[in-house]
């Protein structure tokens, strides 16, 4: 369907995925998909003609589609909106920035404070335009633009947390569903990989299912097919790679991380995500205040992250990243960590024919 040799992708982890990742990916025989969720009209489109330069093989785009943003539903129909209770929110990220010495940021940057519904609405008009061969919806239903990327030509990806939410993206007319489980970095679901793959597998009926979540080597690729998906959507695993467009010490931090050393949090986007976690995370859950909705969060955090990394603050801003962190030991070149999960997958598939 996607005209790759290896049913592996790239999960598009905002600015992390660039097309240097990308291109690496889709070189090596995968799926490579740009992380463009905070990515306006002008730098996706120069992040298109990078990757066009780099590879003559397919390649997605991803971006982020929250209905509660896009609809503006987020606010409330009655009493104080968030908008309201900012001051205080912004009171406690300057004292937080003050008691840890930060200082404000040269540059704004690109973060979920910015995102709107005209700021979705100008993104996906070019998005469509410059055709990929796949676009991924990261978070919400792509439905509204189907018509339009499908006429196209594009293959358009979901991905899903639920098993209610793979019934609705599937009577939207997606082509293929990615069943991200609790393990996985970013944006997930309250169920475990494990118990999610075979559940959305089911609900999806004949329409193609990628696994996620935690998968960050060969035995993790062998064990979502053997749970019924045709593929692996893989996130964590190139975060630790010299063309992921990360910062050195969020690397270093990745490498450094245990098994535990991720938290599911709301303060960083507003919505669950998961997070190394860091003094911003503790700070906040410590704080009392309940995570203001996306994308009114973000104008929370956004000024804490975008001093974090100017002063390269491993302990505030060590990034998002899965629970399978703990496995990755060393910063290698992309094509590298495609051979090994491509590899250890095709050992442990074989390996199990001693149980027949």
């Amino acid at each position: 369907m996607l005209g790759i040799r290896y049913p592996i992708v790239l999960a598009g982890m905002g600015d992390a995925s660039g097309p240097e990742l990308a291109a690496a990916v889709s070189n090596a025989g995968g799926l490579g998909v740009l992380g463009a969720a905070m990515c306006g009209p002008d730098r996706l489109w120069s992040w298109v003609e990078r990757m066009r330069e780099l590879t003559d093989q397919p390649f997605g785009i991803d971006t982020l589609l929250p209905l509660s943003v896009r609809s503006k539903a987020s606010q409330p129909t009655s009493g104080p909106g968030p908008a309201e209770h900012l001051p205080e929110y912004l009171d406690f990220s300057r004292e937080f920035m003050e008691r840890e010495g930060l200082l404000p940021a040269k540059s704004e940057g690109a973060g979920t404070g910015n995102l709107s519904g005209d700021f979705f609405a100008e993104q996906m008009a070019a998005v469509i335009e410059s055709k990929p061969a796949v676009y991924a919806a990261g978070l919400g239903d792509p439905a509204p633009y189907l018509d339009q990327l499908h006429a196209n030509g594009t293959k358009v990806i979901s991905v899903v947390g639920a098993v209610r939410h793979a019934h609705k993206v599937r009577n939207s007319g997606v082509d293929i569903i990615v069943a991200q489980g609790h393990d996985a970095g970013g944006h997930n679901s309250p169920v475990g990989t494990v118990s999610l793959i075979p559940q959305v597998v089911d609900a999806a009926g004949d329409i193609p299912v990628l696994g996620a979540g935690g998968i960050v080597d060969g035995r993790g690729v062998a064990a979502a097919l053997m749970l019924g998906a045709q593929g692996v959507w893989v996130g964590s695993a190139f975060l630790a790679t010299h063309e992921a467009s990360i910062l050195p010490f969020q690397k270093k931090a990745i490498v450094e991380a245990l098994e535990t050393g991720t938290t599911v949090t709301r303060s960083v986007t507003g919505k669950p995500a998961r997070y190394i976690k860091s003094k911003w995370t503790e700070a906040f859950a410590e704080s009392g205040l309940e995570p203001l909705p996306m994308p009114y969060q973000g104008q929370v955090s956004d000024p804490v992250q975008n001093a974090a990394f100017e002063q390269e603050r491993q302990d505030i801003a060590p990034g998002f990243a899965g629970q399978g962190i703990g496995m990755i030991q060393s910063v290698r070149p992309a094509a590298e960590v495609m051979v090994d999960l491509i590899q250890g997958a095709e050992k442990v598939l074989q390996s199990a024919s001693r149980f027949l």
